[in-house]
């Protein structure tokens, strides 16, 4: 059996204004942002509600500790949480509308908690890269297991899913680059699950399709010139989320977790040094599958013979965001088995969408070919 979820009401604005008229924000919510989005988009318009910025408790990606104390500053009355951010602060306010009795996320993914909704969201994107606005997951640095997990639970699907190009038009390159590799990361693996099915391939597809072709333009073009397709990214960000709700993500995530929760590379970052090297795993396991459907639609996109399309693709890739070995991160090759271990012991959820088995000893050599 195969399942295609969509829960969800898909909003698209021209203006952030617009957007906060139409939802007529005020009392009664509660934004969570950036302070830098904060004043550049929500406070001109004054609207007379309350805020938190993320930044204020921690930077980089979301801890268990992190969510715990904005939980605890929340004010009450809150009915609704305009979360309007990239991946960090949508998987936040996910959490955060959630009930934990205990007032510790931790219990949400350690399965101590039974989780009850207590706020709506409207998930508001600025990057083009998550596609948490139309998912029912989050994923955040547990403390106590110094590594990264996932959490599925339909009360965590957003009550509006808002959409808004001019919001991520300002986005720094490399936010853009990073956000949107891991975007069609979220496609790929999705494409390449043993879950997906036909509406998940769907759109699984044109979200490769959107942003391959959005890659060839800006390499050809100028890497500045991406902004002319902020549409078609934040597009294809959604698409690729819409399709990895349901069919899910694989071995790239699981192995770029214990890198962004020990290491704290953005996960985009993480997912982008993984990715080619397990898809040259996949493709000395298992030759013939799936994966031939994928090397000929990126033959087809690319315009390249199908047994040189995935070498194509992981060059173009590096063009819009090369990448750098492990070790100038820090990172020792002598962590590898205990990354290994990790992930086998702790995402077994992403591990069953694999498109093959991979063993210990696949995950360590994936490890030291990225070293």
């Amino acid at each position: 059996m195969k399942e295609f979820k969509m829960y969800l009401d898909l909003l698209y604005y021209d203006s952030f204004k617009e957007f906060m008229e139409d939802a007529a924000v005020g009392e009664g919510d509660f934004v969570l942002t950036n302070e830098f989005l904060y004043n550049q988009f929500v406070k001109p318009l004054e609207p007379s509600c309350g805020a938190l910025f993320i930044e204020a408790y921690g930077l980089g990606e979301p801890t268990t500790e992190m969510v715990d104390r904005i939980r605890a500053d929340l004010p009450d009355g809150v009915r609704r949480i305009i979360a309007i951010g990239g991946g960090s602060v949508l998987d936040i306010a996910k959490m955060l509308s959630l009930h934990v009795s205990s007032g510790k996320t931790e219990d949400l993914f350690l399965g101590d908690e039974a989780p009850a909704r207590v706020y709506d969201v409207y998930a508001v994107p600025t990057t083009c890269g998550t596609g948490s606005e139309v998912t029912n997951a989050c994923a955040v640095e547990l403390v106590s297991l110094h590594t990264k997990r996932g959490l599925n639970n339909n009360l965590m699907f957003p009550a509006k899913s808002v959409l808004i190009p001019e919001l991520i038009a300002g986005l720094p390159y490399k936010f853009f680059a990073t956000s949107s590799i891991d975007a069609l990361i979220h496609a790929v693996e999705s494409y390449m699950s043993p879950k997906a099915c036909p509406h998940t391939e769907l759109f699984s597809k044109e979200a490769i399709r959107l942003i391959l072709r959005g890659y060839q333009y800006i390499v050809e073009n100028g890497l500045e010139k991406w902004t002319d397709l902020a549409d078609e990214f934040i597009l294809a960000s959604n698409y690729a989320g819409i399709a990895f709700c349901s069919a899910g993500c694989a071995a790239v995530h699981a192995l770029s977790y214990p890198l962004g929760g020990k290491y704290h590379i953005p996960h985009g970052e993480a997912n982008q040094l993984v990715f080619a090297a397990t898809f040259r795993k996949y493709k000395e396991k298992k030759p013939e599958g799936k994966i031939n459907d994928l090397e000929a639609l990126f033959g087809e996109l690319l315009g390249v013979p199908s047994d040189q399309a995935l070498e194509a693709a992981f060059a173009l890739f590096d063009k819009v965001q090369p990448r750098k070995p492990l070790r100038e991160f820090g990172v020792s090759d002598s962590e590898f088995k205990d990354f290994a271990e990790g992930v086998i012991a702790g995402q077994t959820r992403l591990l069953n969408n694999n498109y093959t088995l991979l063993s210990l000893e696949d995950m360590v050599e994936i490890y030291q070919a990225i070293y």
